[in-house]
């Protein structure tokens, strides 16, 4: 390989226009809303929303030099607020920059707060990078002061035009005068990453055996057989993984949940994400059975949230094996389930009156509230009294499950409730 293949084919093959740029026509295209803003010369603060190798970095980088613009680049990874903070002095001083941050759905609360004063003040026109839905990743008062944009993900046609566009452009591919018989491997290994794609193509054509010009599937299949763990966090593995993640804790196998907690870290799977499904988990699959789930797997997102990889991994480990080894129980999820069932065929029914609320005179002239038992009157804290609308009076909607602690609960409610909900 000749030494200017120093850089990457995809970081040489980046364009530096809107007009070399290939998908998300939707924004880029004659008359859209990049290209306005770079027509009329005024930046506003963006956040990109996308896959991997969709073009927010190039994007980034497209309208800062479009512009004119000094540009900052900063990795949530490896960024925090005293980095943040140094831009924004450079940028102070210089009048304006452009600060890019990838993956900012990756920085904590403290962090994003570190960039509104610059933001409002227009020091700064930031452009953020996030793979994951920013309504839930990004502060509400940094989200306000952002336009978000959305990227698709790159069709076949596109990452076909992306290689065809390198094959034609770049010095050292027109040297190798390669043919691409098959696409299928190239295409389904990128996984949509128009980055990934074309160093993989780089890959396959400087490990070809000498004299061969065609690419193959079995070719590029035998060069990258050492990616058999790939993880693709857009793409169908994704949701086959988290999955299998979730299925192994529900089955209580603490071995398959925490190999598919490894294969997901592996991949770079953000940390959150894999908090946040186990937090749905601890209530949906264990609930009472087991109420502590729930607090732990609170602690782990919020611990994740202030920790990060490499070490929050630790968190997530002791998270993942205490509720793959806890009872299960679906009974709260059913009851919700059937709950709005219910009130989806039955409608607004009426409140009975005792438990009506009645703050003023005229509700209780009303007899809003009137017959009402307060419980803690009653020997026992509890006194039988009607809760459920007329028209569904003796409705059972929980039936806790067969498990210890449930047990415990299911006692006290066929003490209070055995005539009539059966308990």
């Amino acid at each position: 390989m000749p030494a200017s293949s120093h850089i990457p084919l995809a970081e040489r093959m980046r364009p530096h226009t809107l007009e070399e740029f290939i998908g998300q026509e939707h924004l880029v295209g004659l008359g859209k809303v990049l290209e306005q803003m770079i027509q009329s010369h005024k930046a506003h603060s963006i956040i990109f929303w996308g896959p991997p190798g969709v073009g927010k970095t190039t994007l980034a980088q497209i309208i800062a030099h479009a512009l004119s613009i000094p540009i900052f680049t900063l990795s949530a990874i490896d960024s925090g607020v005293k980095e943040v903070r140094a831009v924004i002095e450079t940028a102070r001083k210089a009048g304006h920059a452009l600060l890019f941050i990838d993956e900012i759905h990756r920085f904590n609360k403290a962090q994003q707060d570190s960039l509104l004063g610059a933001v409002e003040k227009g020091i700064i026109t930031l452009i953020g990078a996030t793979t994951e839905n920013p309504s839930f990743e990004v502060i509400g008062a940094l989200l306000s002061r952002c336009q978000v944009y959305i990227l698709k993900p790159l069709t076949e046609d596109h990452l076909m035009a992306l290689v065809h566009h390198a094959m034609e452009k770049d010095e050292w591919l027109k040297e190798k005068d390669v043919t691409i018989k098959e696409w299928e491997a190239l295409l389904q290994l990128s996984g949509g990453d128009a980055r990934k794609l074309l160093n993989l193509l780089e890959l396959v054509v400087s490990s070809l055996p000498k004299g061969e010009k065609n690419i193959t599937n079995d070719l590029v299949q035998d060069v990258v057989q050492t990616k058999a763990a790939l993880y693709d966090k857009s793409g169908e593995q994704h949701y086959d993984i988290i999955s299998a993640f979730i299925k192994s804790i529900r089955g209580s196998d603490p071995n398959g949940a925490v190999y598919w907690l490894a294969r997901m870290i592996a991949g770079g799977e953000d940390p959150k994400f894999i908090a946040r499904r186990m937090l749905i988990l601890a209530s949906e699959d264990i609930g009472n059975a087991n109420p502590n789930a729930l607090l732990l797997a609170t602690s782990c997102f919020q611990a994740v949230e202030m920790i990060g990889y490499p070490e929050c991994r630790i968190i997530l480990s002791q998270t993942v094996t205490y509720l793959a080894s806890s009872p299960k129980s679906n009974a709260a999820y059913m009851a919700i389930n059937a709950a709005q069932s219910l009130v989806s065929k039955t409608g607004d029914l009426s409140v009975p009156l005792p438990i009506r609320n009645a703050p003023t005179g005229l509700m209780k002239k009303l007899d809003y509230g009137k017959g009402y038992k307060y419980a803690h009157d009653f020997d026992g804290n509890f006194v039988d009294q009607e809760y459920l609308p007329e028209e569904i009076k003796g409705t059972k909607l929980y039936d806790p499950a067969h498990n210890a602690a449930e047990d415990r609960l299911r006692e006290y409610l066929r003490r209070c409730w055995k005539e009539k909900y059966g308990y």
